[in-house]
């Protein structure tokens, strides 16, 4: 990837919630920049740990501690680490929402998936945009971005997301599931016929590839999710991102299903 302005971005909002794109980057209200970050070990490391390695990752030539201050932006220590699952990590939507800047690598959900919200944002695209959130399912894993944000940055996307209506998004933190840095610009999700399923609950039977990044502490990881419905319920399964895109949701699944209820889906702290 190379440093183009965010109106350039090739993917347009139809194409959601693939997670892009394949490599960290920096995205500001009018640039995105390749982001050179590695961090080549499998063991268990803190948030100041991730922190200190991530504003040593070089960004337009410098470190990105650099890049912040010679912008006047907000360090990384005072930032926060949210989960961006769906529209919130297309560098085209985020600069129009003028957040300033963000950095964002790639991470490894293991034991939560992407799914869709049971809802529709009309002011997309026609017939709309269905939002992601997450639910458990044991054995699973998946690519997706996680963002370091400032808490008025966060508070922003909550409230684009909401579009005017209180409360059917809120930002917490999930009490279940792993997380870890993701190194691999590419990391396939388990195939549709890894996933078994008893009649109530799914689980994922595949073989993970080996972690190539180190876990850190997800409950200290900011995800939004959908509280009105939780998410979509197709006769008792859970329809994964991973598996179902934007347009096949809602031309397949969508109002032909019931809903799950957030609380019955996710833990949180």
């Amino acid at each position: 990837m190379e440093k183009m302005r965010t109106t350039m971005w090739q993917y347009a909002p139809n194409n959601s919630p693939l997670p892009l794109p394949q490599q960290p980057f920096v995205c500001t209200d009018s640039n995105l920049y390749p982001l050179k970050f590695n961090y080549d070990t499998t063991k268990q490391i803190t948030h100041d740990d991730l922190k200190q390695s991530l504003a040593s990752a070089e960004a337009d030539g410098v470190s990105l501690a650099e890049f912040l201050q010679s912008r006047s932006a907000p360090s990384i220590s005072e930032r926060i680490p949210i989960l961006l699952l769906g529209e919130l990590a297309n560098p085209f939507q985020l600069s129009r929402l003028k957040l300033g800047i963000i950095p964002i690598i790639n991470v490894r959900l293991q034991g939560l998936c992407r799914t869709y919200a049971d809802g529709l944002d009309s002011r997309m695209i026609s017939p709309g945009i269905h939002h992601i959130t997450v639910a458990r399912t044991a054995g699973w894993w998946e690519k997706t971005h996680l963002a370091f944000a400032t808490l008025q940055q966060i508070k922003k996307m909550i409230q684009w997301l909401n579009n005017g209506r209180h409360g059917e998004w809120r930002p917490v933190k999930p009490n279940e599931g792993e997380i870890r840095v993701e190194n691999e610009p590419v990391l396939a999700p388990p195939a549709v016929d890894s996933l078994s399923w008893d009649g109530k609950t799914e689980t994922c039977i595949g073989e993970e590839p080996e972690a190539n990044g180190p876990a850190f502490d997800i409950t200290q990881v900011m995800v939004p999710i959908y509280t009105k419905l939780g998410c979509y319920d197709s006769r008792g399964k859970i329809v994964r991102c991973a598996h179902v895109g934007q347009r096949e949701f809602h031309s397949d699944y969508f109002r032909r299903g019931s809903s799950k209820r957030w609380q019955d889906i996710l833990h949180i702290v």
